[in-house]
């Protein structure tokens, strides 16, 4: 088992399942932590800022600094400042969202002759005058663009319960309008995760993503060009693992996410 400079963790169903944190977590974190390595906390999740995360890791025995955690809503934001600076975005998506991009510098607007950019996200308020600004938006000016900030089809809420996502937002504007999402961003999108790493000046190849489904936090990191770690305490199975390209197969198996513990010092 190596030692890794970045150890970046998916949470729900790594980190902790609900309101518990999974076995052996607290023992790794605390390995990571005296061994000065650093860690990121990545989600998907636009809907909740960095200081809920935070928070909620506190409150389940994990000591966590906003700093720490990076959502679709921080990798959005940095997409935008990093490709369309000067852009006038209309959010389909909630308040944390829009808190997230006005911080960064970002100009929103709810006039579509303005827009040039629409972010479709996870959006528990959406309206059909919403949808309709979207869709004015991008009929009337060919350059507006459209992006949105992470893949997910659905949200779990638990056995056998969830609600739309992202993707069916995005899917509304897109039949609609006849346009195409230029930019799906968050996992399983290699630059989340590149995005992640930045944050703590870590090279890919001396990172670890882990995280409990193959087909977006394993994904994600073997894009990226990071070892990667599937902990078979959420989503993904051992004998999914088959099924996967040979290129696209974690480094490690676990059954504990501590075993990550034993390259560290």
């Amino acid at each position: 088992m190596q030692a890794f400079d970045a150890y970046v963790f998916d949470l729900d169903g790594t980190v902790y399942l609900g309101d518990e944190l999974l076995p052996g977590v607290a023992d790794l974190l605390a390995a990571i932590e005296r061994s000065g390595r650093r860690r990121v906390f990545l989600t998907n999740n636009p809907t909740r800022s960095r200081e809920h995360y935070a928070a909620k890791l506190s409150r389940l025995g994990v000591r966590a600094e906003p700093e720490e955690v990076i959502t679709s809503a921080t990798i959005t934001a940095a997409w935008i400042a990093r490709h369309e600076p000067d852009a006038a975005c209309f959010l389909l998506g909630e308040q944390v969202l829009a808190d997230t991009l006005l911080a960064a510098g970002i100009r929103l607007t709810d006039r579509a002759e303005d827009v040039t950019l629409v972010v479709a996200s996870y959006d528990r308020g959406l309206t059909y005058d919403k949808l309709r600004t979207a869709f004015t938006a991008l009929w009337r000016r060919p350059q507006a663009r459209l992006i949105a900030t992470h893949p997910d089809a659905y949200c779990p809420l638990g056995p056998g319960l969830g609600e739309p996502d992202a993707a069916a937002v995005v899917a509304a504007v897109e039949a609609s309008t006849g346009r195409t999402c230029e930019a799906v961003l968050g996992k399983p999108n290699p630059e989340a995760l590149r995005t992640a790493l930045a944050l703590v000046d870590v090279r890919p190849e001396r990172a670890v993503m882990i995280g409990d489904r193959l087909a977006t936090d394993i994904a994600m990191g073997a894009s990226a060009g990071t070892a990667t770690a599937l902990v078979l305490s959420g989503d993904s199975r051992r004998e999914d693992v088959a099924g996967v390209a040979p290129d696209r197969r974690p480094t490690y198996v676990l059954e504990r996410i501590d075993a990550l513990a034993a390259g560290l010092p």
